[in-house]
């Protein structure tokens, strides 16, 4: 899997542009204010949205499976005039550790499910008491526009799916809605997406 997006992140092009996700710009007043602001970014790629999140102050650790792509969000960084930890990891495996983080961050990290269903596990576990977690994902019917994603409706979210995988949480926001996406070459027209805002109670 690293391979496959490592060849994907070669070209110097921003596969997805540089700037941050829509959603995430529009929540992020929702991340704590105070205190280490320290935020976990998954699957995060070329970086646009951890670099977006340190010009904010956040203390910003970005994970991919992806090498090359750590690469270029470091490059982004620099060129930002920001600092961001990366680390190259496998989400299968990659312990998220226990209270740590005072937010988590997940856009468009589309998982086999099982992997997910873990993962999503882990996320409360992960978050400090009021942490947040942010997600935006595709839902099935993305394969319909065919703008963007994964082609197996397997990895894709759905609202429903999500409120049981993170039950622990409390939900804040929570919907499923059509939204024009533009995100460089890849991510780019009307888009089916699911969004969460929820929050570790504690």
């Amino acid at each position: 899997m690293a391979t496959i997006w490592d060849e994907r992140y070669s070209s110097e092009e921003y596969q997805y542009g540089t700037e941050a996700n829509d959603f995430l710009q529009q929540s992020v007043h929702h991340l704590p204010q105070t205190g280490a602001r320290k935020i976990l970014c998954l699957g995060e790629g070329e970086g646009r949205n951890a670099v977006f999140l340190a010009e904010q102050g956040f203390d910003v650790t970005a994970i991919d499976a992806s090498e090359v792509g750590l690469q270029k969000a470091q490059t982004l960084a620099n060129s930002r005039g920001v600092s961001i930890t990366t680390q190259v990891a496998d989400l299968a495996d990659y312990d998220l550790g226990t209270n740590l983080w005072d937010g988590i961050i997940s856009i468009f990290c589309h998982l086999p499910e099982a992997l997910r269903l873990n993962l999503h596990q882990k996320v409360a576990q992960a978050l400090r008491p009021q942490g947040v977690f942010i997600l935006e994902a595709y839902r099935p019917e993305q394969l319909q526009f065919a703008t963007g994603g994964p082609p197996q409706v397997e990895l894709m979210m759905t609202l429903e799916g999500l409120k049981n995988e993170l039950a622990d949480l409390e939900h804040r926001h929570l919907c499923e809605l059509e939204r024009e996406v533009k995100e460089g070459v890849l991510h780019n027209g009307m888009a089916a997406v699911v969004q969460m805002i929820a929050t570790k109670e504690g």
